[in-house]
């Protein structure tokens, strides 16, 4: 079985809430996939950051930092991919690397990765700073209009979410 394989097996279990199983999971593949994403290769590192989403793997969050950083974009957008997964539940996973995730979404020189860094962000918490980043993206006319939308709507999202003044 390979690491993608293995990976999609992972997420199948999590669905399924089958925690122990994931657990064994992850120690059978823990070394490889640290491998993977140390590798020369960026297909092999990409598999890997996109795996640690699919492992619902937090302890390897740190891993995931440094996909953001990595110069190929095939491994920032796996390694946004799973943050996006891992923060469904967990804002803390979008808190935590939220300058890195404002850094891509309004100056990758990919577009896809900046639609994915815009996405990855609506599952953090509704910070003022995000919004305005956001609304800004969404008035660029320099920008696609499939970026700008998704700023758009990733803006409004969190303005609702945002405590009422009293």
């Amino acid at each position: 079985m390979s690491l993608q394989e293995a990976a999609a097996q992972a997420d199948a279990l999590a669905l399924e809430g089958q925690e122990r199983e994931l657990a064994d999971l992850r120690g059978q593949w823990g070394d490889e996939l640290e491998a993977a994403a140390r590798s020369a290769d960026f297909r092999e590192r990409a598999v890997a950051f996109r795996a640690l989403g699919q492992f619902r793997w937090r302890a390897k969050e740190e891993l995931l930092r440094r996909g953001l950083d990595d110069e190929s974009p095939a491994c920032r957008g796996s390694a946004l991919l799973s943050i996006e997964l891992l923060s469904r539940d967990h804002p803390s996973t979008v808190n935590s690397v939220r300058s890195l995730l404002h850094r891509l979404a309004s100056g990758d020189g990919n577009a896809a990765v900046q639609r994915l860094a815009v996405l990855a962000l609506k599952n953090g918490s509704s910070q003022r700073e995000t919004i305005v980043l956001l609304e800004g993206m969404s008035g660029d006319d320099d920008a696609p209009e499939d970026l700008r939308q998704a700023a758009a709507k990733v803006a409004q999202e969190l303005k609702r979410r945002q405590p009422k003044k009293t």
